[in-house]
């Protein structure tokens, strides 16, 4: 093997130890999402790509089996950050990784905060209807009235938060929210890490 080959390798396995690292720790972080590590793992692997890969490419990437693939890849879409794409010519899906995580983190927060803050509110509402027959109705015990009270003063506290986070969620959809926390530049971001 000569120099020049035995410097190829060398760079060859410092870029597969960098992607290496990156793509452990993404895939131990994935359960942020609702998926397991070895389906983290190919996300992450697939973030590396360049290209957009077909079934038959993950599979010989992970060592996956293709059934195993294909359901890992259809977890990855319904969570968004998985697409299929079309490539004229190809007969194979293929499939491309969100590589913009501000947007992926917009969409896939934003949906589940905006459905927290849509269902405690209703039933916030309903509850607080039902407390409110409580404190209306002479016939119920002065403990009963007081559990009521105490009841819906809690849940005025709850309200107050599901209002934030809608505000929150319209902050995201906005792009506001990067006005009040902009996105770091390259040069800055690194200086800090550092």
């Amino acid at each position: 093997m000569g120099e020049v080959d035995g410097k190829q390798k060398k760079a060859e396995e410092l870029v597969d130890q960098a992607e290496g690292a990156v793509i452990n720790s993404i895939s131990e972080t994935m359960d942020l999402y609702g998926v397991t590590p070895s389906i983290g793992r190919l996300y992450a692997t697939m973030y590396f790509k360049h290209k957009p890969m077909t079934l038959d490419d993950m599979k010989d990437d992970l060592g996956m089996s293709k059934p195993s693939m294909s359901t890992a890849v259809r977890k990855l879409q319904d969570i968004n950050i998985v697409q299929k794409v079309w490539k004229k010519g190809s007969r194979k899906d293929l499939f491309l990784a969100e590589k913009n995580f501000f947007q992926y983190f917009s969409l896939f927060f934003g949906d589940k905060w905006e459905r927290e803050a849509k269902l405690n509110l209703n039933a916030i509402n309903y509850a607080e209807e039902k407390l409110q027959q409580v404190l209306d109705d002479e016939e119920a015990g002065e403990d009963l009235k007081e559990r009521a009270e105490q009841d819906i003063q809690q849940l005025e506290d709850y309200r107050k938060y599901c209002h934030w986070l809608e505000r929150l969620v319209q902050s995201i959809e906005s792009g506001e929210i990067f006005e009040f926390l902009p996105i770091e530049e390259e040069d800055s971001a690194n200086n800090e890490n550092k």
